[in-house]
C-alpha cells in the first residue's frame, strides 16, 4: 500500500487538520502507518494508536518523528527478544 493509495486517509487528514486547529502540518503518513502497525501486531493492538498518541505529543515537545521512531522500534524489538 502505498500513500497514493490512501485518498481518503489524504483527505481526512486535509479535513482534520484544520478542524483542530493545525496549520502548514506535514504528516509522516507512511512512518506513522508503520510505527503503528509494528506496535499493534508486536505489543498488542490497542497500543498502535496510543503509540501513535504518544509520539504526537513528544514531537510537540520537540523531538523529531525519526527520533521518536527509533525509540518505539528499539523498545518493540526489546520486548521481542
Amino acid at each position: 500500500m502505498t500513500e497514493r493509495a490512501l485518498p481518503n486517509l489524504d483527505s481526512w487528514i486535509a479535513d482534520l487538520t484544520p478542524a483542530l486547529g493545525l496549520t502548514d502540518v506535514d504528516v509522516p503518513l507512511r512512518t506513522l502507518l508503520d510505527l503503528t502497525r509494528d506496535v499493534a501486531h508486536n505489543v498488542a493492538r490497542p497500543a498502535g494508536p496510543i503509540t501513535t498518541y504518544l509520539v504526537g505529543l513528544a514531537v510537540a515537545d520537540g523531538m523529531s518523528v525519526d527520533e521518536a521512531h527509533t525509540v518505539v522500534t528499539r523498545l518493540v524489538q526489546e520486548r521481542a527478544e
